[in-house]
């Protein structure tokens, strides 16, 4: 079954443009591994240093290999993120 992340960011103060840029690179990386179908970052309008990542995997399998393989990644540019944030895993069924 097809695993959804909802990841909030918080960015430094007049960070979150240099953020979002950092993440779309990142983006653009993830989004060639294996059972990956979606990896993107999203800047909030009414307060641009929220950020939303959204993340779709093929299946549980899928996103285990993603958190390895992210263990050996650069960190993005130190600075940028601020304290805080969140994560939330839901099953994903789409509705025909």
């Amino acid at each position: 079954m097809a695993v959804r992340l909802v990841v909030s960011i918080n960015a430094a103060p007049g960070k979150g443009g240099e953020l979002a840029a950092a993440f779309r690179t990142r983006c653009a990386e993830v989004m060639q591994e294996p059972g990956c179908e979606q990896f993107e970052v999203f800047q909030s309008v009414l307060n641009p240093d929220k950020l939303a990542l959204l993340e779709l995997w093929m299946d549980q399998a899928a996103l285990d290999v993603h958190a390895k393989l992210n263990t050996t990644r650069p960190p993005l540019p130190a600075g940028l993120r601020a304290a805080g944030g969140s994560r939330e895993d839901y099953q994903y069924s789409k509705v025909s």
